[in-house]
């Protein structure tokens, strides 16, 4: 392996590991449940959704979240 085993050994040992091996299974029903909230904006380029964070008080609260197509990609793939 040379040059690469000792940057191999590193990237096994560190915190990033599991974001660089994990395989995420995206399901068809929650595509279609993340587009049933959400909208695309033609204007913008923009998809708009709305998320439930809890707050200060332990009470659910909307927050409008909005990103392109670009980043949406960027995390699926």
């Amino acid at each position: 392996m040379g040059p690469f085993k000792d940057m191999a050994e590193f990237l096994r040992e560190s915190r990033i590991n599991k974001a660089l091996t994990d395989q995420t299974t995206v399901y068809e029903s929650h595509v279609r449940m993340f587009w049933k909230s959400a909208r695309y904006d033609e204007d913008t380029k923009m998809i708009h959704l709305a998320v439930q964070k809890k707050d200060e008080n332990d009470k659910d609260i909307d927050i409008e979240v909005e990103f392109d197509v670009r980043d949406l990609r960027r995390v699926w793939t």
